[in-house]
């Protein structure tokens, strides 16, 4: 007969074997959607959207939740969610200020939430001081996002810079998108910042050169060799290395969310064959 300890110790084996299968089975890269995929539909459509797509992790622009709106109406749209089964596991691109104060809302907004990353894209360095000083008071991510050549953050020795003097808690939403347009190879990159990217936005891009003697005419009015245009184009027919990224992924073993977006906005008015070719390719890298 067992005596209740042994008993005891069989029941604590058995849930720690089943914490850890649980853990393995969600190793590896997990799918969702930005919902500026969305941004023609309210956010009771994105819902229904992203339930039909079978996409759980949702990261909300502020058309679709508001940062700064009331508790009510927040814990409203968390309900709906919940019920349906659809994480809002973060949200942004995030406007963050000099002001403290305005930049503590967001931090309480993701604790009403139960959200542990934000999406941020600071305009101004001296931001940086506050930003660091809440993630440290509510123990809660940043993620910094990267747009193209010419924006803040489109040089990953930018983010490199931050990363290096910041909290371990700052880190990188990397859009592979826009790091590819900007001439960066996307699996160098994930590499090098060595374990600080916290999530990515799935998109693709391709740049197609400008015809021979094609000029443009530049803010100040003066004319100029027209450069090449950048397409946003279905998600693994661009210029991304994705072959080398999801290797990167694997090696890493990086089990953050691959959030389907699209810049393109005849993509938006009906994303759903982009969104349904996303999840394919994002499956097709995966298994």
């Amino acid at each position: 007969m067992k005596t209740p300890l042994r008993l005891f110790a069989v029941a604590l084996l058995a849930i720690t074997f089943a914490l850890t299968s649980a853990r393995a089975a969600a190793a590896g890269p997990q799918l969702g959607i930005q919902s500026w995929t969305c941004r023609n539909m309210s956010f009771d459509e994105v819902v229904e959207f992203a339930t039909k797509h079978q996409i759980k992790n949702l990261q909300l622009i502020s058309k679709h939740i508001d940062p700064k709106g009331t508790k009510e109406e927040t814990l409203r749209k968390k309900a709906i969610l919940d019920a349906r089964g659809l994480t809002c596991y973060t949200f942004g691109v995030n406007g963050t200020s000099l002001d403290k104060e305005d930049n503590r809302k967001s931090f309480e907004f993701a604790k009403l939430m139960g959200i542990k990353i934000i999406i941020v894209e600071p305009k101004n360095m001296a931001e940086w001081d506050n930003l660091e000083q809440l993630v440290k008071e509510y123990d809660i991510k940043l993620a910094i996002h990267n747009h193209g050549t010419g924006s803040v953050y489109g040089d990953p020795a930018t983010v490199q810079k931050i990363l290096a003097v910041r909290d371990a808690r700052i880190g990188v939403c990397l859009d592979v998108g826009w790091v590819t347009a900007a001439g960066f190879d996307v699996a160098k990159v994930f590499r090098e910042y060595n374990g600080r990217v916290f999530d990515m936005h799935l998109k693709d891009k391709r740049l197609e050169p400008a015809a021979p003697g094609a000029m443009v005419t530049d803010k100040q009015g003066q004319k100029k060799p027209a450069g090449p245009t950048i397409l946003d184009v279905e998600i693994g027919t661009g210029q991304a290395n994705y072959q080398g990224l999801f290797a990167e992924i694997k090696k890493a073993k990086w089990s953050g969310v691959m959030a389907i977006e699209t810049d393109n906005g005849e993509f938006a008015k009906d994303p759903n064959r982009l969104v349904a070719g996303g999840v394919a390719f994002f499956k097709a890298n995966t298994r």
